[in-house]
C-alpha cells in the first residue's frame, strides 16, 4: 500500500546566515554603532583651544597680542580664558609686540619704502602700544629716510617723463607723500632729482 504524506503549507524560511543583530524597539539595528552615533562629542576646554587657535595663527606668521586677542574673542573663548592663555604665550615668548614692531618697521621700511609715520599708522592699526611703536621707528633716523626717499624717486622718475615740470612734481612727491614722509622732504628730495636730471625746477613752489 502507498503511504500518502499529507501537505500542510510552505515550510517556515531558515534565518540567514551571516552577523546576527539584534531587534531594537523599531527593528533590527546594530547596538553599538547606534549608541556610538548617538554619543555626542565632549566639549572641549576652552584653554586648550585657545591654544590650538593662537598656535595655528602663529605657525609662520608673528602676531601681535591685539591681533591674537581678536581671533579668540570672534571665536568666542571666554575673556578670563584668553587674558590666561595670551599672557603664558608672552612669557614664554611666543608673543613679543616689541620684536614684532622692530621686525615689521624693518621689512616695510626696506621693503615697501615705508617712512615712520605710515609704519607707525601700520603698527597701530595691529594693536602696538604707542610706546613700542615709537621705540620701532626710532631705528629709522631723518637721513636714512631721505635716503630711501631719493631711492624711491629715482625709480619712479623715468616713468614721470614726458609731463610738464609741475605735474612730474606733484606726482612723485604724492608718491612719497602716502608712503608716510614729510611734505618738506617729499618736495626738497623731488625737486633736486628733477634739477640732477636737467628739469630746472626753480620756479617750482616751494615747501
Amino acid at each position: 500500500m502507498t503511504r500518502r504524506t499529507e501537505w500542510t503549507g510552505p515550510e517556515e524560511p531558515s534565518p540567514p546566515r551571516g552577523r546576527s543583530r539584534r531587534a531594537g524597539p523599531d527593528g533590527p539595528a546594530d547596538a553599538t554603532h547606534t549608541a556610538k552615533a548617538d554619543t555626542p562629542p565632549a566639549p572641549q576646554d576652552p584653554a586648550e583651544r585657545a591654544r590650538a587657535i593662537c598656535l595655528r595663527l602663529l605657525t609662520g606668521t608673528p602676531r601681535t597680542r591685539k591681533q591674537l586677542a581678536d581671533a579668540l574673542k570672534k571665536r568666542e573663548i571666554p575673556d578670563d580664558v584668553a587674558e590666561e592663555v595670551l599672557s603664558r604665550f608672552e612669557e614664554v615668548g611666543l608673543i613679543n609686540d616689541a620684536a614684532f614692531a622692530d621686525a615689521w618697521v624693518e621689512s616695510r621700511h626696506h621693503g615697501r619704502g615705508l617712512a615712520r609715520r605710515a609704519l607707525a599708522r601700520e603698527l597701530r592699526t595691529k594693536g602696538v602700544d604707542t610706546t613700542v611703536i615709537d621705540e620701532a621707528v626710532a631705528q629709522l633716523d631723518p637721513d636714512q629716510e631721505e635716503e630711501r626717499a631719493r631711492d624711491l624717486v629715482a625709480r619712479k622718475l623715468r616713468s614721470t617723463r614726458g609731463l610738464d615740470r609741475d605735474r612730474r612734481l606733484r606726482r612723485l612727491a604724492g608718491m612719497l607723500a602716502r608712503k608716510g614722509y614729510p611734505e618738506g622732504m617729499a618736495l626738497r628730495v623731488v625737486r633736486q632729482a628733477l634739477q640732477e636730471e636737467g628739469d630746472d625746477a626753480d620756479d617750482l613752489y616751494e615747501p
